[in-house]
């Protein structure tokens, strides 16, 4: 694991607050989202070989996710969070996987141009102000080859966001246009409701 950063960014941690951290995996579990996970990784259409980003990694969830099906790709997440990668690097290590895991922000991703086949973000983006939302999207494509894809979970509210300002830009397609406009084509949102905690999209974009 390593920490790769050119500048220090306040972030917001995956459950909110630090001192949540032991839930994250009982809410991950709880919620229902490894079916979401599984449908994104049958999304992506892996082959043996593909590098593969997941950028907000947390505790690993995806990525092992990935690795379980798909042994044959080369699995790398990303994550500003140390306590999230320790436990991603415990819980990839015990399932026999193998990884590299960076301390990293999404809006300065820190590998050469056309570095990956497929990223991966799962209930990441919701966590970024506007104007990091569009930063993280450029490094996406950016970072992705010429015929790479991005797939993409996040929560999804219907008619106004009022009360929930850190999802204000995830109103109706909202989140869909935005990757749109970041220069990638993007088929129609798939929304899934989880067993806890409303609804998710999950978005498959090709750069273009």
């Amino acid at each position: 694991m390593t920490e790769k950063s050119s500048q220090e960014r306040d972030y917001l941690p995956g459950m909110g607050k630090h001192y949540l951290l032991p839930l994250y995996d009982v809410v991950h579990k709880v919620s229902g989202l490894g079916r979401v996970h599984a449908e994104m990784v049958a999304a992506a259409g892996l082959r043996d070989g593909h590098r593969v980003l997941d950028v907000g990694c947390g505790t690993g969830n995806l990525l092992r996710a990935t690795g379980q099906r798909h042994p044959g790709v080369e699995l790398t997440g990303v994550d500003p969070d140390l306590k999230m990668l320790a436990r991603a690097e415990r819980k990839l290590r015990r399932a026999g996987l193998r990884a590299r895991l960076d301390r990293g922000f999404a809006q300065e991703l820190t590998f050469p141009d056309g570095s990956f086949d497929r990223v991966f973000s799962s209930l990441m983006l919701h966590h970024l102000d506007t104007s990091s939302k569009d930063e993280m999207l450029a490094e996406v494509r950016r970072v992705l080859r010429p015929d790479g894809l991005l797939v993409l979970a996040d929560a999804v509210l219907h008619g106004h966001s009022h009360g929930h300002e850190h999802l204000r830009d995830n109103v109706g397609d909202a989140v869909a246009q935005r990757i749109a406009a970041a220069g990638f084509t993007v088929e129609p949102t798939r929304t899934r409701k989880l067993r806890a905690f409303g609804v998710v999209g999950i978005e498959v974009a090709r750069v273009h």
